[in-house]
């Protein structure tokens, strides 16, 4: 009985791997992305953009003008933004791309899991085998709801400004 060369063994060093990497891209995301402070700059460019509109629409020069002497402050806070979700983009992928490289090489041409019951159409009969990739992208929608969860953090790449109706 060889443990190491078990498919549940591969299964949940998959999960664990996935787990892991939720855990790490949420702790990335909030070291380089402070929440409150990116809140605080969304709403202040939508609101910019707003009475942009607004002045435009209805040729008001004045507050035109008003929002031009503003416009600076807005592509600068736009430009902070950028910068830090693009960080946090990199780093993301790099370390997806390292790990990935890593589970290819150790588990690239072996089933990893089984699906229990059959998708008509598309798979055989179960037990049906499940190979690295489509057993990853299961884990790691469950991983990231679990990470997410137990971090109290939402789970969308950015934070939208809550709109009261």
């Amino acid at each position: 009985m060889q443990m190491i060369d078990s498919v549940f063994f591969y299964g949940m060093a998959v999960f664990l791997t996935s787990l892991l990497m939720a855990f790490l891209s949420i702790w990335i995301r909030q070291r380089f992305v402070n929440q409150e402070e990116l809140m605080q700059w969304q709403k202040e460019v939508k609101i910019w953009n707003e009475e942009k509109q607004r002045a435009t629409k209805l040729g008001d020069k004045k507050l035109l003008a008003r929002l031009k002497r503003r416009e600076k402050r807005i592509l600068q806070i736009q430009s902070k933004m950028l910068k830090r979700q693009t960080v946090t983009l990199v780093l993301n992928m790099g370390m997806f791309i390292g790990v990935w490289q890593i589970l290819i090489f150790y588990l690239g041409n072996k089933t990893v899991a089984y699906l229990p019951f059959s998708i008509p159409l598309l798979t055989g009969p179960p037990p049906y085998p499940i190979n690295l990739f489509y057993w990853y992208i299961i884990c790691s929608f469950l991983s990231t709801t679990i990470a997410s969860r137990i971090l109290g953090v939402p789970m969308g790449l950015g934070t939208q400004p809550q709109t009261k109706q």
